[in-house]
């Protein structure tokens, strides 16, 4: 099915002024967990995360399983990445994590028995086709093994590329290997863009892989384009945007450049004079959201796109679309567990992340422990805000009556302290507040992440949470 032939897709929202979003922006989380990792504390370790394995096993009703799979390895640095990657051209490297992975992996299994029911499935990295094709095999069997995986055509398998690592033998290979859907990094055709952020990527790399995974039956293409580059201009992103439009993906995800040079050594190479002025950004993103929905994409939200006829459309359609460390999804009943460095899973009300270098992820299973560096445990009122956040990500609008219910509370009482701040974002034409209902408005929208930060208990207070510095974006 084409583009042109699914239903009517809803306008593009109107974008706020300049002068509102001037005032407004500010860092802040993107909320794709609640609490967020800078409050996830060292004192959680292994014995907090198989807490959470076993209150799962004794809970009346048991999920399915979302499994996320985090390679870190690069082969050449991209300037703008703030990922947990490691560059190096020496493969043996890969070999070493891959054997420490697989030992994760039968860990996690063990304590997963007889509940490892799996329905989605996510590589990410890093560049997960770092992995030779031998070695993907490897790990992809491994995971077949020990887990319970849903059919392939109610699974949903997904694996990040960049195209200049494959050719078409070897999505052939991938597809044969279990992933039905695909994301390929593009960031910009440009090549001046290209060339300021070190990743030359010429567009037949990207429309070759985008034929060869459709050749091969992949359910899903997704494209990834970053706006506020080093050298783009609304003329280049322009051309860029035809390009990735007349390629269809199913799925497109526009991300806002955050330049934070003071935690990112790499971005310290991108050259100051280059980057687009503040106004050039937000014409870039009005150009974005005007020109894909214009080409008939639905905007889901923050900076997911899809085609009407695509899960995740359907799924927000049907109150149902769920944000989780991947972004969007629609597995909201599903609980995460994640391996690999750094990989953040949730699990049973609660968070945990493993370490994040790699010699300490490799000295806790030399020593036969899951590699767990940090936690949370959520308490009552977490659940809460993270059940209301999560509606306003995802729905933009929040059933009062049914949230009071959910959660047996009353929501003007419960939430007094944050009501002068929703009175105010509804007089600036953020909100709309009806009896029973908070609404967010087109414009709010785009300022969804601050409407969530009212009801953030952690910013700005001590909590005795030793903290991570995060490196939050700007909102807008």
């Amino acid at each position: 099915m084409t583009i042109n032939a699914v239903p009517a897709t809803p306008a593009a929202p109107a974008l706020p002024s300049g002068e509102l979003i001037a005032r407004m922006s500010r860092q802040g989380p993107r909320y794709t967990s609640y609490p967020t990792a800078d409050r996830f504390a060292p004192d959680f370790g292994s014995d907090g995360y198989r807490l959470a394995v076993t209150a799962r096993r004794q809970a009346h009703a048991r999920p399915p399983l979302s499994l996320y799979v985090h390679i870190p390895f690069c082969q050449s640095l991209c300037y703008y990445c703030a990922c947990n990657k490691i560059i190096t051209s020496d493969r043996d490297k890969a070999a070493i994590y891959l054997g420490y992975l697989l030992r994760e992996i039968d860990m996690q299994a063990a304590l997963y028995a007889g509940m490892n029911r799996v329905e989605q499935l996510h590589f990410g990295g890093g560049t997960p086709t770092y992995l030779s094709g031998e070695q993907m095999g490897v790990l992809t069997r491994h995971l077949r093994e020990r887990f319970d995986f849903a059919g392939d055509a109610d699974g949903e398998y997904g694996i990040e590329i960049d195209p200049r690592t494959v050719d078409a033998a070897r999505i052939a290979q991938l597809r044969a290997q279990g992933f039905n859907r695909i994301s390929l990094g593009v960031q910009d055709f440009d090549p001046e863009v290209q060339q300021a952020v070190n990743r030359i990527q010429p567009e037949s790399l990207t429309l070759d892989a985008i034929a060869a995974a459709r050749a091969q039956g992949f359910r899903s293409i997704s494209i990834d384009l970053i706006y506020g580059l080093p050298k783009q201009s609304v003329a280049s992103m322009r051309r860029t945007l035809d390009k990735v439009v007349a390629a269809a993906p199913d799925r497109i995800s526009v991300y806002s450049y955050a330049h934070m040079p003071e935690l990112f050594k790499s971005q310290r190479l991108i050259r100051e004079e280059d980057m687009p002025s503040a106004q050039t950004r937000l014409d870039l993103l009005a150009l974005c959201i005007a020109h894909l929905t214009a080409s008939g994409y639905v905007y889901i939200g923050m900076d997911h796109f899809a085609r009407p006829d695509d899960e995740l459309a359907l799924a927000q359609r049907a109150g149902r679309l769920h944000r989780n460390f991947q972004g969007y999804s629609t597995h909201a009943e599903a609980d995460m567990l994640s391996c690999g460095v750094s990989a953040i899973s949730a699990v049973a009300g609660s968070y945990c992340q493993n370490e994040k270098s790699l010699g300490r992820y490799y000295a806790a299973l030399d020593r036969g422990q899951l590699p767990v560096a940090r936690g949370i445990r959520l308490s009552l009122d977490d659940l809460v805000r993270r059940d209301l956040i999560g509606r306003l990500m995802c729905d933009f609008d929040v059933d009062l009556n049914a949230f009071e219910r959910r959660h047996g509370i009353g929501f003007a009482s419960y939430f007094g302290r944050e009501q002068a701040q929703l009175d105010d974002y509804a007089a600036q034409g953020l909100l709309v507040r009806e009896p029973g209902r908070l609404r967010v408005t087109s414009q709010g929208r785009f300022l969804v992440r601050n409407i969530c930060m009212v009801f953030d208990r952690y910013l700005g207070r001590e909590t005795g949470v030793p903290l991570v510095r995060m490196p939050y974006s700007r909102t807008v």
